[in-house]
């Protein structure tokens, strides 16, 4: 019986490796709609459809300032206070979502930024507020350094931790801290983005 008892045991504290591991890097299912949306994108561009390039621009930058925001000041905290097997948990359901979600929303934001810019004349030197237009362009430019420099290699880095038949608990809470912390950071210059984005349209 004490040996029956003793299996149990190891096998309950097995599972949770076990349970870790089966889960999707990257979620397929999430790759198809990536995929239209790029295409959308770019047929928008190709067809020079001022709306729709506005329209991405505005839906993309707002997702992307919105996620940011939430992640650094909302559920950074959240996390926190969780203990170290609950953020594993949270990261394997979270991290896989945001591997797809934040490249797709930089790379329509800036595309379609850049062509409603060029389609309204804001990159011409003759444009009134083209300071504003060079501020924004450095605060995006900076934010996108760190969302696929930063954010996304501390991303992969954790689920391929997590892939791991023992994942490092410790390992991941530093990594996930350095994820929050720099999404806070970009949540900050998201707010001196939206000054200068109201700034250029109200003047």
């Amino acid at each position: 019986m004490a040996s029956d008892t003793t299996i149990d045991m190891d096998l309950e504290e097995i599972k949770p490796s076990i349970e870790l591991s089966k889960f999707s890097i990257v979620p397929l299912k999430g790759i198809p709609i990536v995929a239209a949306v790029l295409v959308l994108l770019i047929i928008s561009i190709a067809s020079n459809s001022l709306w729709a390039i506005d329209f991405f621009h505005v839906v993309a930058g707002g997702l992307w300032t919105g996620i940011d925001l939430f992640v650094g000041f909302v559920i950074g905290p959240i996390l926190g206070r969780l203990s170290i097997p609950s953020r594993m948990e949270f990261s394997k359901k979270f991290m896989p979502k945001m591997l797809l979600l934040m490249p797709t929303l930089v790379v329509c934001t800036l595309a379609a930024g850049w062509q409603l810019a060029r389609h309204l004349g804001f990159i011409l030197t003759s444009y009134p507020h083209h300071n504003l237009i060079v501020a924004s362009f450095i605060v995006v430019g900076v934010m996108a350094v760190i969302a696929l420099g930063i954010l996304e290699p501390a991303n992969l880095t954790v689920l391929f931790e997590l892939k791991r038949p023992e994942p490092r608990g410790e390992v991941i809470g530093k990594l996930m801290k350095r994820f929050i912390y720099t999404a806070g950071i970009t949540g900050a210059m998201q707010v001196a983005t939206l000054i200068l984005m109201t700034r250029i349209a109200t003047t």
